[in-house]
């Protein structure tokens, strides 16, 4: 199962499954609802298309209602309340990755038709064949839709049914697949696949005359109910059996097993979820070779292979062997193979005068001895892959779970082990922890508590576990009170090296390099969550050629992991961990230059996006970048939109930490390159935030062309959260700033806003004198970008007063200049000015068409609120038009984004399509 714990079954009747056990879902109706938000699991599923499912197109009036108490049974069912999430225009049913069993067929399809072995393939197909449990949604009788989805899995089995056949013809398993194949093409008479794979098993069988008779057969059948004779790739098969063609001969025959030892150590009873990586592992029994569990120290590595393997120790008949190789043990050497081989000998028979004494000829012989058998290898905490290969069993039955905190790529890139990267467990799973080792009872009465516990263990088990047997041991404490002794990693400390969090760190960083050691430590000062890798080059002071190696050297590790392509991070506990190193190990003026360049990297480029996001506006300067500092500089609005992206958690953790490491002008230059893109995203309480930082850092400093940007940016902000007084005294201070340092273009942008907030408060001729007086300035600085601009807000307000012809006319020339200087956002803006004259002078045809112009260009620069008060006005001209689909449609993308920005204008809106609801549809 997925993190969750909980898995809906459909291929078969539909059943829910939390934590192992089944949950009843009482009524057709209940699991037609909850059938229908699995097959869409992570989607969105209308309330129209649950109600028509589920009630077959004839709803009654109470049907919405009805809905909602379904939900909420559903979700006590599935155990979470957070498990089905009301998201517009219905629900979504949010369990997890693979937490539907149709997900994990999909998925093991998917691996399969990847792999280029084909026990490989085998043992993938079979786990997903095996999920079917009879006919898809069994229970579910008499909604169309779902009709459908149950032929699309009928469909998906019998595309898994054939591929298994294939994958077990290639391993020569053709003499116990005839019974099935005979079953199947009864089934499927008219499928030439499936009578294809029945003659190659016959043939391959040695019955030949069996082989062309199926084909006959088939050609029969064909001739009379469809008129067709078979394909000529059938033909030609029966001719290769005919003429015996060797190139359809079988593959040798498997060896025979027998059964050796049992060396598994005892499995943890606590031991929970890791269900994802169970069905892997359990997906591997049938390919060979060897797996690779990597993870970062404490993350259970041993637990889950141990419990793993006793689960599948029947899978393996002639024996299960265990060596823990001590890779990372502080009291020990790491365990030299000959000595694991020697052990492995003798659990496998080999009596002692046999024994080599050389280590090659005991790998040898050790390959000798599982040659043909079905062996279990688990080889727990390796150091290195020179440690592992000597020990990994060459026979194909056998498999070799390898567990180490060093992600062994060797191993991966020359012995084609599987890599499974081991991660912290998930909230749920970690909370679950909690409960199997103090029981519901304790865990229940503090659930706050609880929760806390697990934050602040960063979901890793190890830490759990020592905080959860501190809790056992003195049942007296409160949870609460247990939690408050979290406070630094001194708290996670079980009584011994074993179970002391630091130990267990320090044991992994004795391996590095000095060169990764100091990134490890220095990596502590980025204020996460997560890092790119020019970032981290910029933060060492390094070029990416040499970061490179080092990031290497720290994930091979798992002291950091790269969660996504290209973005690294590692868990809280690591952190600190690591922030305790630097502050021991690395001088504070090393430090604060270390937070230099990397601020000084993330101003650069944030500065180079808001450039090619807005050309024309990036009027504050900049130092260039310290030695050492290699910024990102994305050059186009895409480039540029996608990193601001990707990079915004970041930059919104950089703000504070400039201003709180005396890096003032960077937190309020770095906070002004962020405006523009949380205006246009709708991002406005982070861009009040660090605005605020950004006022306080500059006026510490006496900046004062600094707290005249926080000013005017401030007011922008205010003005958007309707807190018109404080939006109108942060721009009036702004102005008098921009006055005082004698900032023209600032006077020119701030006379704009007054002009944006005197529009929102209804003065529109005070909004027309502020525009035109921006315009002014603008003009008189030469910014024509600025005067077009201005020139659209004269219209506009021209507009809003009634005097369209005029705003036709400055809109125009607004356009015209804003062309010009190739400015995307402008001409965007411009044209839905236009559209509202159009509209209101009754020619919404030109309307429209000016709206879709806007709305084109909206979507290009990413501006989510202009795009959606568009929107709006594009369904008034529908409306007025009669045509109340398309502003239906218009209506609904609007709210659509209004809700996603959680704007308050979306229940006008909301308002407006329920009105339009009421009228007859045309």
């Amino acid at each position: 199962m997925d993190g969750t714990g909980v898995r809906v079954r459909l291929l078969g009747p539909v059943e829910v499954v939390v934590a192992d056990r089944p949950q009843a879902v009482n009524g057709v109706r209940r699991r037609t609802v909850l059938a229908t938000l699995a097959l869409r699991v992570g989607r969105v599923v209308s309330v129209d298309r649950l109600i028509d499912v589920a009630w077959g197109g004839h709803p009654p009036a109470t049907a919405a209602n009805t809905l909602q108490r379904h939900i909420s049974y559903l979700r006590g069912v599935l155990g979470a309340p957070g498990s089905i999430v009301a998201r517009q225009p219905g629900y979504l049913l949010d369990t997890g990755p693979e937490s539907t069993d149709v997900q994990l067929v999909e998925r093991l399809l998917d691996l399969a038709r990847r792999s280029v072995d084909p026990a490989e393939q085998v043992a993938r197909l079979t786990a997903a064949v095996t999920l079917w449990r009879g006919t898809p949604l069994a229970d579910l009788t008499g909604a169309g839709w779902l009709e459908e989805q149950a032929e699309y899995l009928a469909r998906l089995r019998l595309e898994a049914e054939r591929a298994l056949v294939d994958a077990r013809l290639a391993v020569g398993e053709h003499t116990r697949l005839v019974p099935g194949l005979e079953r199947l093409v009864r089934q499927h008479p008219f499928d030439e696949h499936l009578h294809a794979q029945l003659m190659l098993a016959l043939y391959r069988d040695g019955r030949q005359g069996e082989a062309v008779a199926t084909y006959r057969r088939l050609r029969d059948t064909l001739r009379e109910h469809l008129g067709i004779d078979p394909s000529p790739g059938l033909r030609d098969l029966e001719c290769a059996v005919l003429r015996q063609d060797p190139g359809i001969a079988a593959p040798a025959p498997a060896a025979a097993q027998t059964a050796v030892a049992a060396q598994l150590p005892r499995s943890l009873p606590t031991f929970t979820g890791r269900d994802v990586e169970i069905a892997t592992l359990d997906a591997l029994t049938g390919r060979g070779g060897a797996v690779v569990v990597s993870g970062t120290a404490g993350v259970g590595k041993t637990a889950l292979a141990v419990h793993w393997a006793h689960r599948a120790a029947g899978r393996f008949p002639d024996g299960q062997l265990y060596a823990n190789l001590r890779g990372f043990d502080p009291a020990a050497a790491p365990t030299e193979p000959a000595r694991v081989l020697h052990g492995f000998l003798e659990a496998l028979g080999v009596p002692p005068a046999r024994m080599p004494t050389e280590p090659d000829l005991m790998a040898s012989l050790y390959r000798t001895s599982v040659a043909g058998k079905r062996l279990l290898v688990v080889l727990d905490n390796a150091r290195d892959a020179d440690q592992v290969r000597p020990l990994l069993p060459g026979s194909p039955g056998c498999l070799a779970v390898v567990t180490s905190r060093d992600q062994l790529v060797p191993l991966v890139v020359t012995e084609s082990a599987q890599p499974m990267n081991l991660d912290l467990l998930s909230p749920d799973e970690a909370r679950d922890m909690l409960v199997r080792r103090l029981g519901a009872g304790q865990v229940g009465a503090e659930p706050a508590a609880a929760d806390d516990i697990v934050a602040r263990c960063a979901r890793l088990p190890l830490a759990l576990a020592i905080v959860a047997s501190r809790a056992a041991t003195n049942r007296h404490f409160s949870l609460a009170a247990i939690a408050g002794e979290l406070g630094d990693l001194g708290a996670f400390h079980g009584g011994d090296e074993v179970t002391d969090v630091r130990a267990v760190f320090s044991w992994s960083c004795r391996t590095l390099s000095p060169a990764a050691l100091r990134l490890f430590r220095l990596l502590s000062l980025h204020p996460g969550p997560d890092v790119s890798a020019a970032a981290v080059a910029s933060l060492a002071g390094v070029n990416r050629s040499a970061s490179a190696p080092l990031l290497a050297e720290l994930t091979r590790a798992n002291l950091f992991t790269e969660h996504t392509h290209g973005r690294f991070a590692f868990h809280d506990l690591l952190r600190a961990y690591a922030a305790g190193l630097a502050d021991a190990d690395e001088p504070a003026a090393d430090r604060r230059d270390a937070v230099h360049r990397l601020l000084d990297h993330y101003l650069h480029a944030a500065h180079a996006a808001d450039l090619a996001l807005h050309p024309h506006f990036s009027e504050i300067g900049l130092a260039p970048p310290r030695t050492g500092v290699t910024p990102e500089r994305p050059t186009s609005k895409v480039a540029a939109t996608a990193w601001l992206t990707a990079e915004l958690p970041v930059l919104l953790a950089a703000v504070p930490l400039a201003a709180r490491s005396g890096f003032e002008g960077h937190a309020w230059r770095l906070a002004w390159t962020l405006a523009g893109f949380l205006h246009r995203q709708g991002y406005w309480q982070d861009w009040l935030g660090t605005q605020q930082i950004a006022l306080a850092a500059a006026s510490r400093i006496g900046d004062r062309t600094g707290q005249g940007h926080a000013h005017r940016s401030l007011g922008l902000a205010c003005s958007r959260l309707r807190r018109y007084d404080e939006a109108a005294d942060h721009l009036g201070r702004a102005l008098d700033l921009f006055t005082e340092v004698g900032d023209d273009g600032g006077r020119a942008h701030t006379c704009l806003n007054l002009g944006q907030l005197a529009e929102r408060q209804g003065h529109h001729q005070q909004a027309l004198d502020h525009s035109r007086r921006a315009s002014t300035l603008f003009r008189a600085a030469g910014n024509r970008a600025g005067r077009g601009y201005t020139l659209n807000a004269v219209g506009w307000q021209e507009a809003l007063l009634g005097n369209y012809h005029r705003a036709l006319e400055s809109c125009g020339e607004a356009l015209r200049i804003l062309r010009e200087v190739d400015d995307v956002q402008g001409q965007a803006d411009t044209w839905d000015s236009l559209g509202h004259a159009h509209h209101r002078l009754g020619d919404d045809r030109r309307a429209i068409a000016c709206y879709e112009h806007a709305l084109e260009l909206f979507t290009q620069v990413h501006d989510r609120y202009a795009e959606a008060s568009t929107y709006v006005k594009l369904g008034g001209s529908h409306r007025a038009l009669a045509d109340l689909g398309a502003a239906r449609a218009a209506w609904r993308r609007a709210l659509s984004i209004l809700d996603e920005l959680g704007d308050a204008d979306a229940e006008s809106i909301r308002a407006d399509l329920d009105q339009l609801d009421a009228t007859p549809r045309r």
